[in-house]
């Protein structure tokens, strides 16, 4: 869902839909694609980057950042966040970002080290909490079930002030490559007018949206999400991914830091 303003455009175009290859997925399977270069680029996980900073640029014109608060982006908890120290924390397996700056805030805001839980599904009766991103923390916005809901941009926010960015357009450096980056300069001249008319009008954009991916989620609530989401990549947002990596390299999540790569096409 966080993608609609991105892409619902190439939807109410078949000539454009017809133009490009898309491929579906949840992050995680996006960097994997991203990273055996099966892909050419995609708005994935911004931690991706970071662990294969040789393979990518970074579009400096997009990303997925927000205003305080996420929505998206949540752990819920049937305790504070600073009593699950030793406890059992259910990680997803959709997002690497996420996990990555959960790790970063419990390690170094809250001084508390969770036990984290990944190879098995949640279990509502051995897990103290539970890392949810996406349609799923949006559905589960609706439920109510947990008493703590600590949304992961507002920590950071609070933590360091600043915006945080959960995803960037990673591009692999054969997109660069003539003759692909004209096509790659044209697709990201579409993309960024696509996000342009999601803010013209975002219902009939996300109305599209919904026909193609079914969401049990009414459109005001999906506007309210959308309000709080951001996609420009500015200076102080480049400023939180960089901070955000060096920050996992203090805990040992990265080996190095990586630098930190732009780049646009000449239409910019």
């Amino acid at each position: 869902m966080v993608c609609a303003p991105y892409f619902h455009r190439f939807f109410q175009s078949e000539t454009l839909k017809s133009r490009f290859l898309f491929d579906d997925g949840v992050p995680s399977v996006l960097n994997s694609l991203l990273s055996e270069g099966k892909i050419h680029l995609a708005p994935a996980s911004s931690f991706n980057y970071a662990l294969h900073p040789d393979k990518f640029v970074l579009y400096s014109e997009l990303c997925t950042s927000c205003h305080l608060e996420v929505h998206s982006v949540r752990l819920y908890s049937k305790e504070p966040i600073e009593n699950l120290g030793g406890k059992s924390v259910h990680l997803t397996s959709n997002s690497a970002t996420s996990v990555a700056l959960l790790k970063v805030l419990f390690s170094l805001c809250y001084h508390v080290e969770p036990r984290y839980v990944v190879e098995r599904p949640y279990d509502a009766h051995l897990d103290k909490a539970r890392l949810l991103i996406g349609d799923e923390a949006l559905l589960e916005n609706r439920k109510n079930d947990f008493p703590y809901v600590y949304d992961l941009a507002s920590l950071w926010q609070n933590w360091q002030g600043l915006p945080f960015v959960f995803g960037a357009w990673s591009i692999h450096y054969t997109a660069l490559e003539s003759p692909l980056v004209q096509e790659l300069s044209d697709f990201l001249r579409e993309v960024r007018l696509s996000v342009t008319q999601f803010r013209e009008s975002p219902r009939l954009a996300l109305e599209c949206w919904k026909r193609h991916y079914p969401v049990d989620i009414p459109i005001e609530d999906l506007q309210a999400y959308f309000n709080a989401l951001d996609y420009t990549f500015t200076a102080e947002r480049k400023k939180s991914l960089k901070l955000f990596f060096e920050k996992c390299f203090e805990i040992g999540l990265l080996s190095s830091i990586p630098p930190m790569k732009y780049w646009a096409p000449d239409f910019i």
